[in-house]
């Protein structure tokens, strides 16, 4: 049994304008690109001293340490999962020229999360219990156990004044932010949306996967990171020149059995054709490739349908490790890498698929702009 949920019905799409990412492969997008298409494995021994989590690698962005990202003004109890949003967001306005509407309150944010920061969480719930009183507290670090601390956080920071959204959804979390986000548009209530998902390490987040593996994830690496997109209506024709992709729809479904293969079909097959494409037209598809058998289910049913080639066409997101809520974000991001150095032909689609053990699927279809 499935059930389904998609974006509203637009008569004009949303394109993505800019992006940003701060990744394994480093900060920036420029060092996520060539890392990305480059295949670069980012898995590194574990610090002892600086952490204590249950395994000995993992893919961690390297230097990143918040106040030498971004200073020591307002970063004294920031966590980690927040610094690496306010860092995407502030790289993505900069990149893009701060193209920013008239006015603040018309941009809007939206950002993908599995639970906000799990070691926040834990620590603040920690501290009540070990103090002498439930009430003895650092107040200081009580935003940070809010799972929508990030979001307001860059907003704060980067004064977005417009709608501000979390959404929580794991794998599909990415995904998840898009469709919201298209729905703001369609709507009104945004001319410019800040679209994506993050995901930290920490010890609290590595225990807790530890202790939630099966057997078939037992080698499973943890990553982290942040992709953030700009999306625009593509009414206005300056916005229409610099898409680089156009978000032709995207669906979302959840199964009650241990294999995702029906859902995931029937996915694919309702995101096609809401977006008013043939399959022929897929020209990549990125898996999200999550560990023992719901990644082997999903690589089989996108295999039956486009071919092996139109798969091995999308950079493969293995060398970042699990990055959880921020996966599909990044396969959203190696597709436009990808798309700017290959030979894309006109009218491309590219299909991003998100697959979460925790019973949901979801599926996105792209048109990738010729470069």
């Amino acid at each position: 049994m499935t059930l389904s949920a998609s974006a509203p019905a637009t008569t004009t799409r949303p394109v993505i304008t800019a992006w940003s990412a701060v990744s394994p492969y480093g900060i920036g997008k420029d060092s996520f690109v060539a890392g990305v298409l480059a295949g670069q494995d980012t898995s590194a021994p574990l610090d002892s001293g600086q952490w204590a989590a249950p395994d000995s690698h993992a893919c961690l962005i390297p230097g990143f340490e918040l106040r030498e990202v971004l200073g020591k003004k307002g970063t004294r109890s920031m966590d980690r999962v927040t610094g690496l949003a306010v860092t995407a967001v502030r790289d993505l306005l900069r990149d893009s020229g701060d193209r920013r509407t008239a006015s603040d309150e018309e941009t809007a944010l939206v950002l993908g999360t599995t639970t906000g920061s799990a070691q926040s969480m834990m620590d603040f719930t920690r501290a009540s219990l070990e103090g002498d009183k439930p009430f003895y507290v650092d107040p200081s670090l009580m935003p940070n156990a809010v799972m929508n601390c990030a979001a307001g956080q860059c907003a704060i920071w980067h004064n977005l004044k417009g709608p501000n959204t979390t959404i929580a959804g794991g794998r599909v979390a990415g995904l998840s932010a898009l469709s919201y986000a298209a729905g703001l548009l369609a709507s009104g209530r945004a001319r410019t949306v800040l679209s994506g998902a993050a995901e930290e390490f920490s010890n609290a987040r590595a225990w807790l996967d530890h202790h939630r593996r099966g057997e078939d994830g037992a080698d499973a690496l943890l990553g982290e990171g942040c992709a953030m997109f700009m999306l625009e209506s593509a009414d206005p024709a300056d916005a229409a020149d610099r898409a680089l992709a156009e978000v032709l729809a995207v669906q979302s479904r959840v199964y009650f059995d241990d294999d995702p293969g029906e859902a995931l079909a029937a996915c694919v097959d309702g995101v096609l054709r809401r977006g008013g494409v043939d399959r022929d037209d897929v020209w990549a598809v990125s898996t999200s490739a999550p560990a023992g058998n719901a990644g082997t289910r999903e690589r089989e049913v996108l295999t039956a349908r486009f071919g092996a080639q139109v798969l091995d066409r999308a950079p493969s997101m293995n060398a970042v490790g699990d990055t959880a809520a921020a996966s599909a974000a990044f396969q959203i991001g190696s597709l436009l890498a990808a798309a700017e150095q290959s030979a894309v032909p006109a009218g491309a689609v590219a299909l991003v698929s998100s697959v979460d053990d925790n019973g949901v699927v979801a599926c996105a279809a792209l048109r990738l702009s010729a470069r």
